[in-house]
């Protein structure tokens, strides 16, 4: 599966992946480099950075489920998880 980027997103990507290579490796990219070197970081680890945002979702959403069950459950027959009340004790019968 390859990741797609809105245009926008590409055509920022593009930009930094050229000022990378220009201020830290001291390289001039072109064009048509940065496009294929982008293609091959999507192709190649974008599976690998999608699936662990997957996993850090759908943690999240357990997580937040949990939470849900506990707020939100309320104890069945309450009456008779209190403890003893008046006229719990029967008197004996005259």
């Amino acid at each position: 599966m390859t990741l797609q980027l809105s245009p926008d997103a590409r055509t920022k990507a593009l930009a930094s992946i050229r000022r990378y290579f220009a201020e830290e490796l001291e390289h001039e990219l072109g064009e048509l480099p940065a496009h294929l070197f982008l293609d091959f970081l999507l192709e190649e680890i974008g599976p690998s950075v999608y699936n662990a945002a997957v996993v850090d979702a759908q943690t999240y959403i357990r997580d937040r489920v949990v939470e849900l069950e506990d707020a939100l459950h309320a104890p069945e027959f309450p009456h008779w998880q209190r403890g003893p009340t008046r006229g719990a004790t029967r008197r004996p019968a005259r």
